[in-house]
């Protein structure tokens, strides 16, 4: 389906060149004087160089060609040579009752979809979830539902750390703590318990005890060594322990992922890409592309346009230990097996992005993947606590995700109860919906490269450009339709022409949806929903303090403006679905 603003650019277009200029002049742009006009066009200006002629002359010539044209309630030419339009109000009704009845609004769905893999999420087995895998979870989800939307196959991978000298760690402190188990015991046979030897919570002090004494005791972290070589070679009571701890995280990670309405197709580690490691050296031998450098196996990756030095990429170390671009290296040979995709994105920290360069530039100097598959880093930035330093918690540990979580709930449920007379239960509920969406909208509304400051008390207020104001809007016109339909029923969904500068706003507003959710999914760029969704607010909200949409007693009217508002309330939900958060009945 065309964008309005196209249509309204083909106008100017065909008008151009009628007057004999071309059709590249026609360029139309939202109008940044909304006082004056709704859309402009400055293209006479650049016209006049060419053709040699005052800029006003042209815009006078293609504006007296529309001056009869109903779609447009005026166009004018104002000196020194811009084209100012206003659009008529039932060229604009029209368009809006065509979005309306369109799937998706008008959003193009893909003919010929892609396969996407999304690498989001990164937690480490054995771990707790902190605030720092926030902004992966957030942001990697969103882009998640936003190619899905257009009609893409997308498959999200959490791609754990679950391989490596933290396994070894955590098996050597499991043996010094409980040396009695049947792993540590040499002359067993049977078979290992199904039931884990250690709950989630002892799991958790494992590993930062382990990782203390490694750095501490030079023993214990040559044991550590020596397990984690043992359970790679494959070593049975090991692997049996392993299997444990990626058990028990799994669990308490789907848990911790699911409060964050955040999950993935694959629950794929590091660990699976272990078996493809050593086809990656032999495709990288074969290709001449490896050599040695200070004992270590490099592939040269510098180009000649680069602006930044690009270090040689290691891939092995010189004892022969793969690294964490040898583990993403071999993650690719499993995904090109696996699924083939189109495009690959990972959502990871900007910090790794001289990382991702160079395994780019291998997988691609080594046709790991496919000429046509696209690999795209994208990075976010930190999320800073009031101090402008990483967030981290008033005695400065890292604070735990659900201990974040709980946090946001608990602002807004204090702020639910201050004001309202809701029932306890209710308002713990209508809390967690609503923390969840300050949350995610808090984070996502920014630019995911930036850096931003979580604030608490900002993210969880009801006014402004929060997530709880989107919501409140949505609740609000959840009210209004549901006492409509107490005493009358929709009919028809025609929506007809707007009778007030706030109507027409909000039509203009709702007609721009296509044009911005397929823009930001395109540029990867969840904030352009986030602020696509602020402005559909802010124009209902002033549609609906200047408006008698009940007490309308034109019944025709008062339909069209129910449908109109229902229209708003549909694609806040639709953007809300793809941050990955909903609304309540009521707040």
């Amino acid at each position: 389906m065309d964008k309005f603003i196209s249509l309204i650019e083909n106008k100017i277009k065909n008008a151009f060149v009628e007057a004999g200029y071309e059709e590249k002049f026609a360029k139309v742009t939202i109008s940044n004087r909304p006082d004056l006009c709704e859309y402009q066009c400055n293209g006479a200006m650049a016209a006049a160089k060419q053709y040699k002629t005052a800029p006003i002359n042209i815009a006078n010539a293609v504006v007296e060609l529309l001056a009869k044209d109903s779609d447009f309630e005026k166009i004018e030419a104002v000196m020194p040579g811009f084209i100012n339009i206003t659009v008529g109000k039932n060229f604009l009704a029209d368009y809006i009752n065509k979005i309306n009845n369109t799937e998706k609004m008008g959003c193009a769905i893909e003919e010929t979809p892609k396969k996407i893999v999304i690498d989001y999420g990164g937690a480490n087995v054995a771990k707790p979830l902190h605030v720092g895998h926030l902004r992966s979870a957030v942001i990697g989800e969103s882009v998640k539902r936003m190619f899905k939307y257009l009609g893409n196959e997308v498959i999200g991978d959490v791609h754990l750390g679950d391989w490596g000298l933290q396994m070894g760690l955590i098996i050597t402190e499991l043996k010094e703590r409980k040396p009695e188990l049947v792993y540590f015991d040499e002359s067993f046979t049977g078979d290992y318990p199904e039931e884990a030897p250690f709950t989630i919570s002892e799991l958790e002090d494992i590993y930062p005890c382990a990782n203390k004494k490694s750095k501490e005791d030079e023993g214990f972290k040559e044991r550590a060594h020596e397990a984690t070589l043992k359970l790679q070679q494959g070593y049975a009571p090991y692997r049996a322990i392993w299997k444990h701890i990626i058990n028990v995280s799994v669990t308490d990670l789907k848990k911790n992922y699911g409060n964050l309405n955040v999950d993935f197709d694959l629950w794929k580690g590091e660990s699976d890409a272990d078996p493809y490691i050593p086809q990656l050296i032999n495709i990288l031998n074969e290709k001449s592309l490896m050599h040695e450098s200070q004992g270590a196996m490099v592939v040269d990756v510098v180009e000649e346009n680069d602006t930044k030095e690009v270090p040689p990429c290691i891939v092995q170390k010189s004892d022969g230990a793969a690294l964490y671009a040898t583990s993403d290296l071999a993650t690719l040979i499993q995904r090109k097996q696996d699924f083939d995709p189109d495009m690959v994105v990972y959502v990871v920290d900007k910090r790794q992005e001289m990382h991702f360069t160079q395994v780019f530039r291998v997988a691609k100097k080594a046709d790991i993947v496919s000429e046509k598959t696209q690999l795209v880093f994208n990075g976010f930035g930190t999320m800073n606590g009031k101090d402008g330093k990483p967030f981290k918690t008033r005695d400065g540990g890292v604070m735990r995700l659900e201990n974040l979580i709980k946090d946001i709930d608990d602002a807004v449920y204090k702020k639910i109860t201050e004001n309202r007379t809701v029932s306890e239960e209710e308002a713990r509920e209508t809390s967690k919906i609503v923390g969840l969406a300050a949350l995610k909208y808090g984070d996502l509304s920014n630019q995911a490269s930036k850096d931003y400051i979580f604030d608490i008390d900002r993210f969880s207020s009801f006014e402004g450009n929060t997530g709880p104001y989107i919501l409140y809007t949505i609740v609000r016109i959840k009210s209004i339709l549901n006492k409509y339909l107490e005493n009358s029923s929709i009919e028809d969904n025609n929506i007809l022409g707007a009778e007030s500068d706030s109507e027409k706003e909000l039509m203009m507003t709702l007609a721009k949806y296509n044009d911005i959710v397929e823009n930001a999914i395109n540029e990867i760029a969840p904030h352009k929903i986030c602020a696509y969704i602020y402005e559909v607010s802010n124009a209902f909200n002033k549609f609906y303090h200047d408006t008698k949409i009940l007490a309308c007693e034109d019944e025709k009217k008062k339909l069209s403006y129910i449908n109109l508002i229902s229209l708003a309330k549909k694609e806040l939900e639709e953007c809300i679905d793809l941050l990955g958060f909903e609304a309540p009945d009521r707040m």
